[in-house]
């Protein structure tokens, strides 16, 4: 007689998504009131009210980020799935991170340098040409190499990281619009962000079906998806690059970035923030289904993007109208309750529903934290040297992941929660940065940018 042996399988609440879904609406309807409510209290300093010319910039632009996110959200989710398709195991997978954050390591401070001194407009255009490339290739390769493929998406995945952002805030500065204005564009930014992260996994999703042979369905769509992107960037704003030298650029930039404090501390919070977020994604999956039961990953992964789209919702609450809070003081406690959520998941909790809850606050307070840390760039870094602090931030950060994912995930020395608890430490030190770059500003809000 045989022995059957029923697997119990974890499911996600359905109304946690109705959830979401309505209180992203109601953030979206609540966005005017918040966005004059900012205006109301600035308009002693700055110009007043919105023009069309800015709403009409900042619809373009976010339409253009819109369609890079869906472009760069289609291959973090078709990418596992097409390793495994193709019978890739776990060694060279993890092959392919390592080759990836390999990439990432070297080229993010010299793509960050490089679109300072061409033009960030150029730079991502390269970005569209990296995923026609690799959508091209794997459309006529039964099986691409996982070398060339995983350079090739890591240096667009760094393009995008910081050049998009650097190429609004200048083209915004060029334009004349109200500088506060950008905190509107930056939580927007990731709010679309990750809306269209969750679009795309969808969109994938129907692309592939249930057949292996759809698999270069999802390559067609981003073939079509960059040459749009590339379209709309060209006929965009004009793009004039600096006349700087790269030997006046690096005078600059080890004068202001190197030989400033504040910088250090700035570039040492994100990276530790991006180290975390990094740790987390690799580690999310392999944390839910410890225990053995069933579950079904794609429902959850839309569930802590929603998670980001609704914090970065709390970035113009709380930083704009008369009780607005100091950002760096908003940082500390964001960061403080970000280590307090990894450190619960580093001591090894397996229920799942906890689980689950912990890293959708854990995405909530990322959601909040980017457009803080966009806005205090605003604040310190100019912005002929935006793009290279943020290729260098990327650096360490990418340094770190893959000296986890070499010993961790590779030789197997160190176990997942001793990643964590790396991540933990890591984000405490960001904390520790907000509150030293606190200290340092003797004028809070002063911004050496033209008003």
């Amino acid at each position: 007689m045989g022995v059957v042996i029923e697997s119990s399988v974890w499911e996600l609440n359905p109304s946690i998504f109705l959830f979401l879904s309505v209180c992203c609406c109601f953030s979206i309807f609540l966005y005017p009131h918040l966005s004059n409510l900012n205006l109301n209290r600035t308009s002693t300093i700055f110009e007043h009210g919105v023009s069309s010319s800015f709403t009409r910039f900042q619809r373009n632009f976010l339409f253009i980020y819109s369609i890079a996110s869906v472009v760069e959200g289609l291959w973090s989710v078709f990418g596992e799935f097409e390793l495994a398709s193709y019978g890739i195991g776990r060694e060279e997978m993890i092959l392919s991170l390592c080759y990836g954050y390999t990439t990432a390591l070297f080229a993010a401070p010299f793509l960050g340098m490089l679109s300072d001194l061409i033009g960030h407009k150029k730079v991502c255009l390269i970005y569209c040409i990296l995923h026609f490339f690799v959508g091209v290739w794997k459309k006529i390769t039964q099986q691409p190499s996982i070398f060339m493929t995983s350079i090739f998406l890591s240096m667009a995945n760094t393009i995008f990281s910081f050049s998009f952002e650097t190429w609004m805030v200048t083209q915004h500065e060029k334009q004349g619009h109200r500088l506060d204005s950008l905190n509107d564009t930056y939580w927007l930014m990731t709010f679309f962000e990750s809306a269209c992260f969750i679009a795309s996994q969808m969109f994938a999703n129907g692309l592939i079906g249930n057949s292996m042979v759809k698999n270069t369905a999802p390559s067609s769509a981003v073939i079509f998806l960059a040459i749009i992107c590339f379209i709309f960037l060209t006929r965009g704003w004009t793009e004039t690059p600096g006349a700087t030298s790269f030997k006046e650029y690096s005078l600059s930039f080890y004068a202001y970035i190197f030989g400033d404090k504040r910088m250090w501390l700035l570039t040492l919070a994100q990276a530790c923030l991006h180290f975390s977020i990094g740790i987390l994604w690799i580690l999310w999956a392999p944390t839910v289904v410890a225990d053995g039961r069933e579950v079904q990953l794609g429902l959850i992964y839309p569930c802590f993007l929603g998670s980001r789209m609704l914090g970065s919702t709390l970035f113009p609450c709380l930083t704009s109208g008369p009780s607005s809070f100091r950002i760096e003081d908003c940082l500390i406690y964001a960061y403080i309750t970000l280590a307090a959520l990894l450190l619960i998941v580093a001591y090894d909790y397996q229920e799942i529903g906890v689980l689950v809850t912990l890293f959708s606050l854990f995405h909530a307070c990322v959601g909040f934290i980017l457009p803080s840390l966009a806005r205090l760039r605003t604040m310190h870094v100019p912005n002929e040297l935006r793009g290279g602090m943020m290729g260098l931030s990327l650096a360490p950060a990418n340094a770190a992941i893959l000296l986890s994912v070499v010993q961790g995930g590779y030789y197997r020395n160190v176990g997942n929660a001793a990643l964590m608890a790396f991540g933990v430490f890591g984000l405490l030190l960001a904390a520790g940065c907000m509150h030293a770059l606190k200290q340092c500003g003797k004028q809070p809000y002063h911004n050496w940018h033209k008003q």
